[in-house]
């Protein structure tokens, strides 16, 4: 199971959902393990409220396709190890998942905001391939204003992906938008 490129990718976490304030698009937002590399991927609304619900642990009476997904794998006796994010192509994010049925790794193709969301059901593994950092990632550092107060700014980053909207992050601001995030926040209105 262990290969040259899973030695080299980098487990995220992630840190939470917010809206694209110049869209209004949910975009998943993945943590390293230090909390300094930020991975954002602008997703669909319906994959947000997918991610939101497992998140926050929402039960619902029917289950929701990414439910399925997992009811499905656990029925046919696989188990979800990881999903790796991959490529970053023309600003289109490219992901897999990993499956084990007995002694055997299955790896399916898919969007990233579904692997996500199967991963966040699952507790398996969220990892990028370095190279997709190096592509996409915003770091985030702390600087001092001139009222005293911490705040971040992003360094890096790619500028065509959309990680400028990341510009001015509060800390404070963004931790309260996580916090008082609800799944109904990212669901269809009609």
């Amino acid at each position: 199971m262990s290969d040259k490129t899973s030695e080299a990718e980098i487990e995220m976490f992630v840190a939470g959902l917010v809206l694209d304030p110049a869209s209004n698009a949910p975009i998943v937002v993945l943590k390293d393990a230090s909390g300094d590399t930020c991975l954002p991927i602008w997703i669909g609304l319906a994959e947000a409220t997918a991610i939101a619900s497992a998140l926050k642990k929402v039960q619902l009476a029917r289950p929701m396709t990414h439910d399925l997904l997992k009811d499905l794998v656990d029925e046919l006796g696989g188990r979800v190890v990881k999903v790796v994010i991959t490529e970053l192509q023309e600003n289109t994010f490219i992901a897999n998942i990993e499956i084990v049925v007995g002694d055997v790794v299955k790896v399916v193709d898919s969007r990233p905001s579904d692997a996500i969301a199967l991963a966040v059901r699952t507790d398996a593994q969220i990892m990028v391939r370095p190279e997709v950092l190096d592509q996409a990632q915003v770091t985030l550092v702390s600087v001092n204003t001139e009222e005293g107060e911490e705040e971040f700014e992003v360094v890096g980053g790619d500028e065509e992906g959309g990680s400028k909207n990341f510009a001015n992050i509060d800390k404070d601001k963004w931790a309260e938008i996580l916090a008082e995030m609800d799944p109904d926040d990212f669901k269809y209105k009609m």
